[in-house]
């Protein structure tokens, strides 16, 4: 197919606003009107590798991400959920951060629908909405201590068989270590920070012995009263998650008497 035949299949399927510029040997910028929040236009390439026309974003889409999220977080959690989602409903290949897909049966503008389409929904992990939002940080609290400390000495929403068969009373995640076992919240909200700080107050009715750790997706966020209340009842805070990930492994590691990994 011509390139002139490439463009009029482009903007068939896709809008007519769409344009292509050369850039080399069997090798194409295609401009389409679509952008990321921010403003910046989607970058999508056409352009043939072992005798296949292939779209790329050349690796532009995951670096425009990680300059609000950092690379590590796009890859676990509840973004990677949304991007591998987004990336299987497309047929997109991620190839080592640069997203390919090829053209088959010279369906070129449908190809061209898809990946435009795969590459909106991937973008959708950095204007989340605020309920997304809370889902992933929780899923990054949990993915990280999955990553970072032993499966066998984990255990997610605990509770106290003896004196919670019911499971009324939770840790988000529980952490067994030589010196006994550390609770850990992960507190998106006023509601979660009110229902941890009754647990917390329920365990220490019931004598048990642990450690506690609170970690905030935003402590700015809390209601001041509310946050006095739960740091009364809380061992050790950490106002935010990205930015404390490693005082938090530390924290955990010297205060379970746990050798670092």
């Amino acid at each position: 197919m011509s390139v002139k035949a490439i463009i009029q299949n482009f903007r068939q399927k896709v809008c007519d606003q769409v344009r292509v510029e050369a850039e080399g040997v069997d090798r194409y910028h295609v401009f389409t009107p679509f952008l990321f929040e921010d403003g910046d236009h989607l970058v999508v390439i056409l352009k043939q590798e072992n005798g296949k026309w292939i779209l790329s974003d050349e690796g532009h889409t995951f670096m425009h991400l990680t300059y609000d999220l950092e690379d590590k977080d796009l890859r676990s959690g509840g973004r990677q959920k949304i991007i591998s989602n987004a990336l299987a409903a497309f047929s997109v290949e991620d190839r080592n951060g640069e997203l390919i897909l090829s053209i088959d049966d010279d369906q070129y503008g449908d190809a061209l629908y898809s990946y435009i389409q795969a590459l909106l929904r991937i973008s959708d992990v950095s204007y989340l909405s605020r309920e997304r939002v809370r889902t992933t940080f929780m899923e990054d609290v949990r993915e990280f201590v999955k990553e970072q400390i032993p499966e066998e000495r984990v255990q997610f929403e605990w509770h106290d068989p003896t004196h919670d068969p019911d499971s009324r009373y939770t840790a988000d995640c529980m952490i067994e270590s030589p010196s006994g076992p550390i609770l850990i919240y992960a507190l998106p909200n006023d509601d979660r920070v009110r229902e941890a700080t009754i647990n917390l107050l329920m365990f220490e009715k019931w004598g048990l012995k642990f450690r506690s750790i609170g970690i905030f997706e935003d402590q700015e966020e809390i209601n001041r009263k509310t946050l006095a209340k739960f740091s009364d009842v809380c061992e050790k805070q950490f106002s935010n998650f990205p930015g404390n990930k490693d005082r938090f492994l530390k924290y955990v590691q010297e205060t379970g008497g746990m050798a670092a990994g």
